[in-house]
């Protein structure tokens, strides 16, 4: 009893010094260019090697952190769909909608590229990190447009719909490959393996339409009402917390029904989107974001193996030279037909970043096995992501002074 106390004790004193350690992380960091998720990788990954290195973990500690990092998914991707006021994105599909297509097909063939033929992958390795260099992380280079006083220039309102409906492709584009993935490791031949592939990707394409249309269902019959009973018997920020629970309940349920915790928590942001503003949902809800998010980039950082940092490292740097490319072709070429030279190169460098959908993904591939994703290429994806997200933004802060957005976003 005194023993499991003490155990009780130590992660308690862990966890508290993670959250310490990430508040400091996030204070110093918001003063530079750089994002704290940076920081929040390099602490977990820390945390591995002193874990390693000392006896610092009680048993069972590994599981109560990833449990905290679940929790930290289920956070960050509720706020991502939060900040996704479809209805408005749908209005931009029109213009967006060009550039998307082209992003997604010319991202993933890069990525897919470079893990079969440059990296030696497997197909499935392959086709995983395909679906990762789709993402963005809209909000690393977004913070630099909203500091330079251009994010609703032309340009910048561009960035942010194409940042947005890029991440929703990608969440659908995780979904359906996820459900495939044990078919493609089945190992059996071309036409048992395509008649087993359509049906399982017909099963899900049902599934997922089913319940996109009862989470659309909620959204327009039942959040309002929802909302004005919430105005009328809780005191804000209660009824954020109420509502959080509610996201958390349909993230479960999206679990359940075989998609994922980031699905479910993605749509459920989706459907309380619409009254974000009546409840002052965001900002009441940014506590919460930063008590756990950090846990899900410090589960990210703990994953890697210390024995694959190494072979990481120059894995790294191609999958960062392939996903920049990958972002400057699938965004510049349709922006530099559809404005100019200077925004296509402006706007593809701003999309460079990958961090919170694709290190998701990367993650979900992990916990399959080496057969879907070896250690050594998910430090080399986590190691990509985080200088993506160091060298993105400098860029676009120097691109930004020597190219000034005005009305004409040019």
């Amino acid at each position: 009893m005194i023993e499991q106390e003490l155990d009780y004790s130590i992660l308690i004193l862990i966890t508290g010094v993670l959250v310490l350690m990430s508040m400091l992380i996030k204070a110093g960091l918001e003063r530079t260019v750089l994002p704290p998720l940076v920081g929040y990788l390099v602490l977990g990954f820390a945390l591995r090697l002193a874990a390693a290195e000392y006896p610092l973990l009680p048993q069972g500690s590994e599981e109560i952190l990833q449990f905290l990092a679940k929790i930290g998914l289920v956070t960050l991707l509720f706020r991502v769909g939060l900040e996704s006021e479809l209805r408005a994105l749908l209005k931009q599909m029109k213009q967006a909608g060009v550039a998307l297509i082209g992003n997604i097909i010319i991202t993933v063939a890069i990525g897919y590229a470079t893990g079969y033929y440059l990296l030696g992958q497997s197909q499935v390795t392959s086709l995983i990190i395909g679906t990762a260099f789709a993402a963005t992380s809209v909000g690393v280079t977004v913070s630099i447009w909203k500091s330079a006083g251009v994010l609703k220039s032309p340009n910048g309102s561009f960035l942010v719909d194409l940042a947005e409906l890029d991440d929703i492709s990608a969440v659908i584009l995780m979904a359906l490959l996820f459900s495939v993935l044990p078919v493609l490791h089945g190992g059996m031949n071309q036409n048992s393996m395509a008649g087993l592939l359509g049906t399982t990707a017909g099963i899900f394409v049902l599934k997922f339409a089913a319940f996109a249309a009862l989470c659309y269902l909620f959204s327009h019959y039942v959040t309002r009402p929802l909302a004005d009973l919430f105005e009328k018997i809780e005191i804000p920020p209660e009824p954020t917390l109420t509502i959080a629970g509610t996201g958390f309940v349909i993230a479960a349920l999206a679990g359940l029904l075989g998609f994922s915790l980031a699905i479910g928590a993605f749509f459920a942001g989706l459907v309380f989107s619409k009254i974000s503003e009546q409840l002052k949902i965001e900002s009441a809800y940014l506590p919460l974001y930063d008590f756990f998010t950090p846990f899900f980039f410090i589960g990210i950082g703990f994953d890697v193996n210390p024995e694959a940092a190494g072979s990481a490292v120059g894995l790294g740097v191609i999958l960062l030279a392939s996903a920049s490319l990958a972002k400057l072709l699938a965004v510049g070429m349709p922006v530099y037909f559809m404005k100019d030279w200077k925004s296509a190169f402006l706007l593809g460098v701003s999309m460079i970043p990958r961090a919170e959908i694709a290190m998701v993904i990367m993650q979900q591939g992990l916990k399959l096995g080496k057969w879907a994703v070896p250690a050594n290429i998910y430090g080399g994806m986590v190691m990509m992501a985080g200088l993506t997200c160091l060298m993105s933004p400098i860029a676009v802060y120097v691109l930004l002074a020597r190219w000034p957005q005005n009305g004409e976003g040019k």
